[in-house]
């Protein structure tokens, strides 16, 4: 991938985002971070304080197990969502022309759910890989092979 100078590249799983900032260029990217956000997100079970719940039916008697909510995806998904309100907020300030966002698959589509159709304009490449816990210099690299 060819990040331009000035291109944000937005690094993000379901509990932590890197906003970096290309100060090199297409050849030779300094990843440069701007902006990082990290949520406290226990894990479901720490979350949770009882069994999914029962409900009567009265038509044939029987009893039904309600679907259990994971309150865990909910808080990762719900990060997502702020995730891309915030790349709506810089896109509409016009404060980058190019993004490329490298996350996980899973986070990758929720951001996309919620992509405002500026962020869409600006968007020039996805890397589906979880590199939050990496270094710039590899995330850098990552980049350019892909």
């Amino acid at each position: 991938m060819q990040i331009s100078h000035n291109a944000v590249v937005l690094v993000a799983d379901g509990r932590k985002s890197l906003f970096l900032r290309n100060e090199g260029d297409a050849t030779h990217p300094n990843l440069v971070v701007e902006r990082a956000v990290e949520q406290i997100n226990p894990s479901d079970g720490e979350q949770k304080t009882d069994h999914a719940g029962r409900s009567s039916s009265s038509v044939g008697g029987g009893h039904n197990s309600m679907a259990e909510v994971d309150f865990h995806q909910q808080e990762e998904d719900r990060f997502a969502a702020d995730t891309a309100a915030l790349l709506k907020k810089r896109a509409l300030a016009n404060d980058y022309d190019q993004l490329f966002v490298v996350a996980p698959p899973r986070t990758l589509g929720e951001l996309r759910k919620h992509y405002h159709s500026e962020v869409s304009a600006r968007l020039s490449g996805e890397l589906d890989k979880d590199l939050t816990g990496h270094p710039i210099d590899q995330i850098e690299k990552a980049l350019q092979a892909a």
